[in-house]
């Protein structure tokens, strides 16, 4: 399994049918309309794939600035996300995300850069607690307020009405959830504190309500399975 990160925009036709069809396979809803539309609004594009070129995950990443206040951010923020269950067991995607994460905010302006993620399965918000110290919404401590303006802020600006300020919910107008299979939370899996979190904020997450999650981007934030994850090289970029 090895993952590449590669510009939006070297794409192959042959990649985006791909990610389509992938996201088709675990999701419920999905357009091609609307799978073009947000593909096209990202900078760059995380591939997970097996022996053969078999494309078992991908990840879509969009860097843009914007202020808060008077202070400029760099914010980071992922769009569609989905890994087969054949890669489960596999670290490449966060490898390769935390990687590519790293240079793009090396080749930006300095300041604060910010993780802004939706999420509509608890899967992914898992990863929070695995590669981060700090971040929020999480069971153990109440969102400083800063904080909170700070996502409110960040979320009513991306998404506008969408956003539900008073749940920390994204209703999109063609929301995609998951699959039958996917989007059922085992049992088992609520005595996991930060699962049953999850389970508690976005009780609609099978309806593919997305819940806005936040974190700071930097090395001091990163978990020590975090730094692991980190290398010294440039994630691989793919040639047009």
């Amino acid at each position: 399994m090895k993952g590449i990160a590669i510009k939006r925009d070297q794409l192959s036709n042959r990649d985006r049918e791909r990610m389509f069809l992938l996201l088709q396979k675990h999701f419920n809803g999905v357009e091609r309309e609307v799978f073009n539309s947000d593909l096209n609004d990202k900078n760059w594009v995380i591939l997970i794939e097996k022996d053969g070129g078999h494309l078992a995950g991908f990840s879509t990443i969009l860097q843009y600035p914007t202020t808060y206040g008077d202070e400029k951010l760099s914010v980071i923020y992922s769009g569609d996300t989905i890994v087969d269950r054949c890669a489960w067991g596999s670290l490449s995607l966060p490898k390769i995300w935390i990687k590519t994460v790293k240079y793009i905010c090396e080749q930006g302006e300095s300041g604060r850069v910010v993780w802004l993620l939706l999420t509509s399965g608890y899967r992914t918000y898992r990863f929070l607690p695995v590669f981060w110290n700090q971040f929020y919404p999480r069971h153990d401590k109440e969102t400083p307020f800063d904080v909170q303006d700070l996502i409110d802020h960040l979320a009513q600006e991306r998404f506008g009405k969408n956003f539900y300020r008073d749940t920390g919910i994204v209703r999109f107008d063609k929301p995609q959830s998951l699959s039958d299979e996917l989007r059922v939370v085992p049992q088992g899996k609520l005595s996991d504190p930060h699962v049953a979190h999850f389970n508690k904020l976005n009780p609609g997450h099978n309806l593919g309500d997305e819940l806005v999650c936040f974190a700071e981007l930097n090395d001091h934030n990163l978990s020590p399975a975090g730094r692991r994850m980190v290398t010294a090289s440039h994630p691989k970029k793919k040639s047009a």
